[in-house]
């Protein structure tokens, strides 16, 4: 079938980032890539997908707005409640077994749901025994994520988000709020290291106890959703559990026989003991 100008468009800009940066996106859906590119031609003014490519090349500040596109950065505290009463409910009781936990966020974004996760641990009595590893490949929002800041026009939903999930206080108790800007306290920081990995070529992240990965294979094809699975099972210990997004499942890929959904409702498996 002869492919069309803008798809071969797409095609070239993904190989010529691949090229000048060491980003590799040739895995990534081309529909979500398309949709991306071409919001980012409107919002820019600009012709066409080839100036687009011209400005990708030649001008690396360009090229971070570009990236901020890809990294699907679509989050918020406490989304889908339902799937943190599932893991509260039934991955917790699990969890408190163990002396020490280790936890990985992968594709944890600005930091929302990472630091979700931080305060329910908290209030589970896990938090000090815990070490959290948050990852994603765009370093702007990662910066945005260490500094712990949360959009101040978001903190009603995501109160109710909080209150949904059964929250024991307030959501404003885990926060810093002056002059009309928000921060997640210190202490609920301490114990997450935030860090650049890349999922389409970056290696086995250690032995976790919990990663959660929300939302971002949805994305992949179904080579590089094989890939990433296989990441994330070697990463795991034993009897560790595995979530992700609501609308993502292990049927979509090729999961191996050792990890066994335990919440079906919410995409929530466990390797193998």
């Amino acid at each position: 079938m002869e492919r069309s100008d803008r798809s071969i468009e797409v095609e070239l800009i993904v190989h010529a980032i691949h090229l000048k940066y060491g980003y590799d996106f040739r895995d990534y859906s081309r529909a979500a890539i398309q949709r991306r590119l071409l919001l980012r031609l409107q919002k820019e003014g600009l012709a066409n997908l080839a100036e687009l490519q011209h400005r990708i090349i030649h001008q690396p500040e360009f090229f971070a707005r570009i990236l901020t596109d890809f990294s699907i950065n679509v989050t918020e505290m406490f989304r889908d409640p339902e799937f943190y009463q599932g893991l509260k409910g039934q991955v917790f009781p699990e969890l408190a077994r163990r002396r020490h936990l280790k936890v990985w966020h992968a594709g944890c974004g600005s930091g929302e749901e990472v630091f979700s996760l931080a305060i329910l641990f908290m209030e589970a009595g896990l938090y000090q025994r815990t070490q959290f590893y948050a990852t994603d490949i765009n370093r702007e929002v990662l910066a945005r994520a260490r500094r712990g800041e949360i959009p101040f026009k978001d903190l009603r939903k995501y109160s109710a988000n909080y209150l949904a999930v059964g929250g024991e206080q307030s959501l404003a108790d885990y926060l810093d709020i002056s002059h009309g800007e928000a921060t997640i306290r210190p202490d609920l920081l301490a114990n997450i290291l935030f860090s650049d990995h890349n999922l389409v070529h970056d290696q086995v992240f250690g032995e976790m106890d919990l990663i959660l990965c929300r939302n971002v294979l949805i994305y992949f094809n179904r080579n590089l959703q094989n890939r990433v699975l296989d990441l994330f099972r070697e990463s795991l210990t034993p009897g560790g559990y595995l979530c992700l997004g609501m609308k993502e499942s292990l049927y979509f890929a090729d999961p191996g026989n050792d990890l066994v959904e335990v919440v079906p409702a919410v995409s929530i498996y466990q390797r193998k003991p």
